[in-house]
């Protein structure tokens, strides 16, 4: 019998001990609402519980102290849920912190849903199945905001510790990624790669328009910030296996490979171009807003695959047109090519 209890207990599941110190933040304008979450969770043992009853409260208590789990209501006035997690993202890239964000919700369609998952939104809570819901849900939330947090930190530490033996090696002091050294030899290879195995290569080039006015008017240490919340942005923005470098001062770029040409388009780019354009930045002197201009060239076997230097200059004319026109600029370089033909020779 007790052979038969030892073997039971050894098919039994051991669930982790959740993280009682995990600091959540309630944000909800029904004072009732709020409470209930709260005293659910206190009962389940969580101690660092927050209550906001307005999202601008959230968001200043937000920046004071950051947290681990914000749960919030979809619906309010002045600022819904999907605006509060436009800000609670922008204070994540400033403060290098990931917030695990949960919104309450009535609402059903795929459509709705995926507006939310695409503005930063992690995960939904129905309200009418809030008290099957809600702990599980953080439990969830737990993971995966201690996994996110410990990489930021563990990255940070690395930049912080490796910047000058980094700095041989191609990367940028300041952000961490590639600079021009580094992004040039990338290009490079992924031009062999398209000409030897096929699929396409691209170098897409961001240029801040207004780089000279923000110097004029800020600090050389806000400068930083915002340089640094770009380079944070524009990983976010980017695939995995995309390389996004530091070119110059206000200059960044994206050395990408498709399988195939058609696909690396200017609204293949269109998400990065946006995601710069239309929200501002969090610094320590307040929101700071950028002008970027996008432009670059892509390139396959089908012509004459020129160096790393002339795609370079190609990317850079479609850089300058991009300024005169304000528009998303993305060319194929047969469309180009003739241009730069005496200077390839």
């Amino acid at each position: 019998m007790l052979r038969d209890n030892q073997n039971d207990l050894s098919h039994q599941k051991i669930l982790p001990m959740p993280n009682l110190d995990l600091a959540i933040m309630v944000v909800d304008d029904a004072k009732f609402s709020s409470a209930i979450i709260a005293r659910t969770l206190k009962n389940a043992g969580y101690r660092d519980i927050r209550i906001a009853n307005t999202p601008h409260g959230g968001v200043t208590a937000l920046e004071t102290r950051p947290a681990s789990v914000l749960i919030a209501d979809w619906l309010m006035p002045e600022m819904d849920g999907l605006e509060l997690a436009d800000r609670v993202r922008q204070l994540d890239e400033a403060q290098n912190h990931f917030t695990y964000i949960i919104l309450l919700t009535a609402r059903e369609g795929n459509d709705a849903l995926l507006e939310a998952f695409d503005r930063g939104v992690d995960d939904f809570i129905h309200k009418s199945d809030m008290n099957k819901q809600l702990l599980p849900r953080i439990y969830a939330a737990d993971r995966t905001s201690e996994i996110q947090n410990n990489l930021l930190t563990a990255n940070q530490l690395l930049l912080e510790n490796n910047n000058e033996l980094q700095a041989k090696n191609g990367l940028d002091l300041l952000t961490g990624m590639p600079n021009h050294r580094m992004a040039h030899t990338r290009l490079a290879d992924s031009l062999k790669q398209a000409e030897a195995r096929g699929g396409a290569s691209c170098i897409l080039m961001i240029g801040m328009l207004n780089w000279q006015q923000l110097k004029r008017r800020y600090s050389a240490t806000l400068l930083d910030e915002l340089i640094i919340g770009v380079a944070r942005r524009l990983r976010h923005l980017t695939r995995p296996l995309d390389m996004v470098a530091r070119f110059s001062e206000n200059q960044f770029v994206v050395i990408s490979q498709f399988n195939d040409i058609e696909h690396c388009t200017s609204s293949c780019f269109r998400r990065v171009h946006e995601g710069l354009n239309l929200k501002a930045f969090k610094t320590s002197s307040g929101f700071v807003s950028i002008q970027v201009g996008t432009g670059g060239v892509a390139i396959d076997a089908s012509t004459h695959i020129p160096s790393a230097d002339v795609i370079e200059q190609a990317a850079h004319r479609q850089l300058a047109h991009a300024y005169e026109t304000g528009t998303l600029s993305m060319v194929h370089w047969k469309e180009v090519a003739k241009h730069f033909t005496q200077a390839e020779q």
